[in-house]
Formats: structure tokens, sequence, C-alpha cells
């Protein structure tokens, strides 16, 4: 199993802790084997931080946003810095590609777009703010009153970040808190802290002033801990598991601090059988299911590991779609024709399998994987690999059904009416994202738009666009990532009241 452990000290870790526009250790000298899921073995070291360090990169912060050039730059140059930031991204894709794929175990294809996609994000982020007019002026009434409504950065910005998609969802807070005049610190993390690493490296290479981002690497019950309750810190923006994110809240709610939290989801993949009604349409719907569950083996926030599908045509697409499953070529993320990388640790497989047997013991139908796969020349012995799965007989009582997997588990329900769909689709604590499959245009615009989930894709999964928010209701979190409101989340609102005519009030007589 995965434990946190202190790496052999003959071993040279890397400085991967970065305050105040320096390299470091760990104050304390600990570090961390980083380990490569297809293998199980560590291929590098990396320092690990504690409350010292947090505290050290969080006064770095404070100065650099207080004392420092960054939060007055004019947003021509803050634009400026983040599309070269975004050149560098496609600059070095290669090796960003390499390395995510390594650390987190995915394909190095989905490193790729991964990389692409954290471009795209600095660049949406760039032209929203050079497009913005300098405030929104107000209506007073009056001829003597001039009135407007600014934007200002929150200030010192806490980052923690999940272990799926660690370059991503750093870019989804850096780009708009940077954007917007902040300054940072963040925990990437304890797993797979390498391309985060890289990206502070990229955003110093462009240019940004020293003190504006700090990252600590090290495990969240210090480091990530400290960030939550700094007094200094003014925002803290989290993206993980619920039981972690309620702590961060709790703590962060003492020094009444903004928080924003994306804690995952639990996502319904609705298919009604007018969408199966050619063999082509049969076979997109069955291939996007397929993409919904096991893409990055389930390791996905928004993964659709529930499909719920009509009766009618349960029995055909749910044999098909277990055919298929059984097909996927799973090994080691670097390998050509690889289609499918390990999970991420061993914590991470023992947790997919106790789901697995916990919903056999439940009642529920193994129509495919259900095991780790034999080992071969692209999937070592010692990987934390685990066969796509397809559980189908399954109800809302289960715990596969109701809590997060994180895993390539897709179970099966059924329905017969459009409200039956509906129900089980918002049967759920989470809220975060879900879609439906129809051709009756009508039916797909009702369900969207009584889903309780925080994106809804009609006939399609997964696509998401840096111009439009992504967040769910519910446990899956509060506030929102990407698109305006992803920058409103990194600004605070200023009212500016001028009377241009000041007289006497004589509200008192005197």
């Amino acid at each position: 199993m995965f434990r946190e452990r202190k790496a052999r000290r003959e071993v040279s870790a890397q400085q991967t802790i970065h305050v105040d526009g320096e390299w470091r250790n760990a104050l304390d000298g600990s570090t961390r084997e980083i380990l490569d899921p297809a293998e199980a073995r560590p291929f590098t070291v990396v320092a690990e931080g504690g409350a010292d360090d947090a505290d050290a990169a969080i006064d770095a912060a404070r100065r650099a946003f207080d004392e420092g050039p960054w939060p007055t730059t004019p947003v021509a140059e803050r634009a400026a810095l983040l599309r070269r930031v975004a050149d560098l991204l496609v600059r070095d894709r290669e090796e960003l590609g390499l390395l995510e794929s390594r650390d987190a175990g995915k394909t190095v294809e989905e490193g790729r777009v991964d990389v692409d996609c954290v471009a795209d994000a600095f660049r949406y982020f760039a032209d929203l703010v050079i497009g913005e007019g300098p405030g929104r002026v107000v209506d007073a009434g009056s001829d003597t009153v001039h009135s407007t409504v600014v934007h200002e950065p929150v200030g010192v910005c806490a980052m923690i970040t999940p272990w799926n998609y660690p370059l991503l969802q750093a870019s989804w807070k850096i780009a708009p808190a940077l954007a917007a005049g902040n300054t940072f610190v963040i925990k990437p993390s304890e797993i797979t802290p390498l391309t985060t690493v890289a990206l502070i490296r990229l955003l110093e290479e462009a240019g940004l002033p020293a003190g504006v981002a700090n990252i600590v690497t090290g495990p969240g019950h210090t480091v990530g801990a400290r960030f939550a309750e700094h007094p200094d810190v003014d925002l803290i923006s989290f993206t993980g598991g619920l039981i972690s994110g309620t702590k961060v809240a709790q703590a962060a709610a003492v020094g009444v601090k903004k928080v924003a939290l994306e804690l995952g989801g639990k996502n319904p993949n609705v298919v009604f059988a007018d969408a199966c009604s050619t063999d082509e349409a049969f076979d997109t719907a069955v291939d996007q299911a397929l993409n919904a569950a096991f893409i990055h083996s389930g390791q996905v926030c928004s993964a659709g590991g529930r499909l719920i599908i009509e009766e009618s045509v349960r029995e055909r697409f749910v044999a098909e779609l277990a055919r298929r499953a059984g097909q996927i070529r799973l090994g080691r993320g670097t390998a050509d024709g690889v289609e499918c990388g390990p999970l991420v640790s061993q914590q991470q497989l023992d947790k997919t399998e106790g789901y697995v047997a916990s919903a056999l013991a439940e009642g529920a139908v193994l129509r495919s994987g259900g095991k780790r796969p034999a080992p071969s020349e692209v999937r070592p012995a010692e990987g934390y690999f685990y066969e796509p799965t397809v559980l189908d007989r399954c109800h809302r009582e289960m715990r596969v059904v109701r809590e997060e997997v994180f895993g390539p588990v897709l179970t099966v329900e059924t329905f017969t009416t459009e409200d039956e769909a509906l129900a089980l689709a918002n049967d759920t604590e989470y809220g975060l994202a879900g879609a439906v499959w129809t051709s009756d245009g009508s039916k797909a615009r009702r369900m969207a738009r009584r889903m309780r989930h925080g994106t809804v894709w009609i006939n399609d999964f997964h696509p998401y666009l840096p111009q439009a928010e992504w967040g769910g209701f519910g446990k899956s979190g509060v506030g929102r990532e990407l698109g305006p409101t992803g920058l409103a989340e990194y600004r605070e609102t200023k009212h500016i009241y001028q009377n241009l005519d000041p007289r006497p009030v004589r509200w008192f007589a005197g």
C-alpha cells in the first residue's frame, strides 16, 4: 500500500519548494519518493515540505502582494505574461506530456492533451482581462454623482490541487489568479507534484516577479492544513475529496476566508432507447459510455460511472459495452498502443477492489473486468492496474452507486419512463456533471433543464470549454472555475461613489 515515507538520504532530491523566487529543499530536510504507478517503483525524489515551509511561502506571497509590483501591473502586461506562459507550454508539450504520464499513470497522449488544455486556459484568461473595461458605471440618478463598480485582486490565494489532473487543475487556479493580479501559494498532491513544479518554472521563465508564485510540495495534513488556517491567506481554492474539502472549509471559516471547493461527483450518463435507433447511433452511444467511464482509468471527477439506461435496450447495450470494455488495452502510459494506464497508487487500487467486492456482495452482476489483469510486457506485475469493470443490475442502495469510486468501474441502472430517468439522475448527494442521450430534442432540453448538475452534456460526454464555468451542485462543492465566474472568484468587488458637488447635509440642527 502507498504510504507517506521519507526517501533514503543518499538519494539526491529535487529542490521542489519555491519561495520568493528561490528553489530550495524542505527546511527540515525531509524528502519523498515519487512512484511510477505502472511499476510501483520510485523514479525521482522531491522535497517534503511542512508547516514551516508553508509559512515561509505565505509570507513571501503576502509581501509580494502588499509591496510588490504585480497587483498594480497594467492588465495588458499581465495578459502578455499569461500568453508567454502558453507559448512555453506549447514549446515543452512533449516533455510535459511524458512527465504527466509517468507521474500520474495516464497515457502520453492524454498528457499531451492536458498540456494543450492548460495553454488554452492561460490564453483564455489573458483575453478575458484584456477585453474588459475600466469598471461598470452605475446610474446614481444624479448628474453630480459619478458611481462605478470595479474589481480588485483578492490578495494571497492558497491553492490545493488533486493527483488525477495535476497540471490541468493547477492551471484552472493559477491562470485566473494571476490575471486578476493576485499572488499565490500552491500545494500539488504529494503523489503527483512534478508537472506543477514544472509550471512554476515556466512562470519564472516568463518573467513573473519573485514572490508572486510559490509552491510547497508536501502532504495535505501539514502543508494543506496550514494553508487553510493561515491568517495571511485571503482565499483558498481546493480541488479534491469531500472529506478533505470539508476540513479545508472548516479551517477557512475561522478566518472568514473566501473559499472555492470542487469536491468530485457521481455522474449519471442517461441513455434513452431512441439514442440507439440505428446501428451508427448505437455504436456512438456505446463508444461514448466507454469514454465516459474509463478514460484515465476512471480517475476523473466528472467520470460517467453511472450508466442509467432504458430497460428496452439494456441487455443489448450492456452486452456490447462489456465486450468492448474487455478489449481496452491496459499498460504503461508511455507504451505504444496502450489505451488506459494504471491507477495512481496502491491505495487507489485497494479502494477500487473494495468497491467491486461490496457491489458483488450486494447483488450486482459482473459483466466484465473485476480483477487485476495478467502481467505483460507493457503491464508490469507490480503496477497498479485494474481491468475496466462493468457491473450490471445495480441499484441506488449500493455503495458503489452512491459513492465516488475514482477507478475503472461502471455501474448499470435501468428506467422505463423519462421521470424515472430524471429521478435516478438526480438521486445523488453530488451534482457535478451528467449527460443525456436521445434523438428527441425536446426531451433532451427538458432533461438538461431539470438535471441538478453543474454541467449537462446532450449526446456527448466530457468536453469542457475554458470560457464556460465548471463546478457543481450539492456536495460537489461551492464556487466555479473557468469562464467569467472563474475569474470573479479571484476578485473583490468595490463600489466607488464620487460626489462631484458636495454640500452640507443638514441632518442635524447643530
